[in-house]
């Protein structure tokens, strides 16, 4: 009981902090400003491992390496401790935190794409919609060139989240064949 306890902690922390490295990643990626509320609450979170990371880590053409880096390190940590916990699965690390890394960006863009389609059922005006908005395209422009609208309705963001749960899926097969 202990260790699920532990490992969902971590599994929170990890998530929320490896999510905002990648978070910021994509928002650079995209050339979406920092200035509006998310940009800076991902800047506040993610600056005192990203900042030191990119004195040694330097961009590869527009991706913030120091970004993701920095999210392969806080799912090493994560698994780190479980492994520790264990006493176990030390030669596993470094494959356990990449295919972590690999979960947290699917998990990421279903939570971004259902975020999408809420907000576009309520536009409100919101600095974080316009955010959603330019993120989620690049990801549903490719669908909707062959996913027609039906009744007025955009299907691309449920064809991508059906993606996204197959790429899942793959992966978690992938994962359990290397590690076995």
């Amino acid at each position: 009981m202990i260790f699920q306890i532990v490992s969902f902690l971590l599994e929170v922390a990890s998530g929320f902090l490896g999510g905002a490295c990648l978070l910021r990643l994509m928002m650079q990626l995209q050339y979406v400003p920092f200035s509006n509320p998310v940009g800076k609450f991902v800047f506040a979170v993610t600056d005192w491992v990203v900042l030191p990371l990119r004195k040694v880590i330097p961009p590869v053409g527009r991706w913030d390496m120091a970004s993701l880096v920095a999210a392969y390190l806080v799912k090493l940590a994560h698994f780190a401790v479980l492994v520790l916990l264990l006493g176990r699965g030390l030669l596993a690390l470094p494959v356990l935190a990449l295919f972590g890394v690999v979960h947290l960006v699917l998990s990421g863009l279903s939570v971004l794409l259902v975020v999408h389609v809420i907000l576009s059922w309520v536009r409100t005006g919101n600095p974080v919609e316009a955010l959603v908005e330019r993120l989620s395209v690049p990801l549903l422009a490719p669908l909707r060139k062959f996913v027609p609208l039906v009744g007025g309705v955009d299907l691309s963001p449920l064809v991508a989240l059906v993606v996204l749960q197959v790429a899942a899926i793959v992966v978690s097969h992938l994962q359990g064949v290397l590690l076995r």
